[in-house]
């Protein structure tokens, strides 16, 4: 980026034009007066007469350069500081047996695409919702008759998005450990110094695993000061749900049991808040409601440092003013 620091002193620039003006206005008028020019015609003429020109050329550019560097023409660099107060944000999702129903998403029987049951819409729309934070660091917790850290708390989305598609159904076994999952999360927050911890578990059933009842893992994260907010997937009643996951091409329809009352009171005990997602859609409206509510503080400060270039017009100037009284008295000397 290149600025002037005093750009109104390029209005002397405007010189040229008046000078060039009567130069050339100057060039019409005879000098010296002859009888006869025909003596004249026939001598031989001089190369430097190619150069005749080159003394105003000159006389130019030095105005050009020496005005300029008036102008104090100065090159910067642009330097951002950011000052982010980070949200702390463990996702718990559920990966057991129940989320491989089809419910979610609008499908064609009786082919749906396996892709598109619970569990790999919520990985898609999780996506979305890391690529659109910036400097929180955020970590994943998976669960089902178990539960563990799929990937700590990391600020590399690149690295969390790979951990994310890398998400199955079943990893974890088949069952619901909700109480286990909130307590890995509270493990991976409690010590850390951030002002705001946020769990956000999604789950489609009913905790039916686990040593820690959800209730009582709840309380905990509340000493800890970690706020959690809960998301219920699946529609009510029966659902489409693959027989045969490999090929995805069998149907039956089952009734899940998705435990609403112990989310909301996670999501009160804790002070956060509980969702209901029935379609795609609506887990996206959740997950954006969510990156709306839970917003860090960034502060970004621009600086600019400036490097002097006037030297370089300067030394040029004088150089081209140098060399045109050198040359308007030597070589190109004209007769007054």
């Amino acid at each position: 980026m290149v600025r002037f620091e005093d750009p109104w002193l390029l209005l002397f620039l405007l010189i040229i034009p008046v000078m060039l003006f009567y130069q050339f206005k100057k060039m019409k008028i005879g000098r010296i007066r002859f009888s006869s020019l025909a003596n004249f015609q026939k001598l031989f003429k001089s190369h430097s007469l190619l150069f005749r020109h080159l003394v105003l050329a000159l006389r130019i550019f030095a105005i050009i350069f020496l005005t300029i560097a008036l102008a104090r023409p100065q090159s910067g660099t642009k330097k951002k500081e950011v000052f982010a107060e980070g949200i702390d944000i463990m996702l718990c999702v559920d990966t057991s047996k129940s989320m491989q129903a089809l419910d979610l998403a609008a499908l064609t029987y009786p082919f749906p695409d396996k892709s598109e049951n619970r569990l790999g819409i919520a990985k898609k729309v999780i996506s979305d919702f890391i690529k659109g934070r910036q400097y929180d660091p955020i970590g994943i917790v998976v669960f089902g008759d178990e539960a563990y850290t799929q990937c700590p708390l990391t600020i590399d989305y690149r690295i969390l998005l790979t951990f994310i598609d890398q998400i199955e159904v079943g990893m974890a076994g088949d069952s619901t450990a909700i109480g286990s999952a909130l307590g890995v999360c509270i493990k991976r927050l409690k010590d850390r110094p951030s002002v705001s911890k946020v769990i956000i578990l999604l789950t489609d059933g009913r905790s039916n695993s686990g040593n820690v009842t959800p209730v009582n893992a709840a309380n905990i994260a509340k000493s800890f000061n970690i706020k959690a907010y809960t998301i219920g997937v699946g529609r009510e009643g029966k659902v489409p749900f693959p027989i045969n996951p490999s090929d995805g091409k069998n149907i039956e329809y089952k009734s899940l049991d998705l435990d609403e009352n112990s989310l909301k009171k996670i999501a009160g005990i804790t002070g956060g808040a509980y969702y209901r997602a029935e379609n795609r859609r609506g887990l996206e409206y959740i997950y954006n409601k969510i990156d709306e509510l839970e917003k860090n503080q960034v502060e970004i400060k621009h600086y600019m440092n400036y490097d002097e270039l006037f030297i370089w017009f300067l030394i040029s100037g004088l150089a081209c003013l140098l060399l045109e009284v050198i040359l308007g008295n030597t070589r190109l000397r004209k007769i007054p």
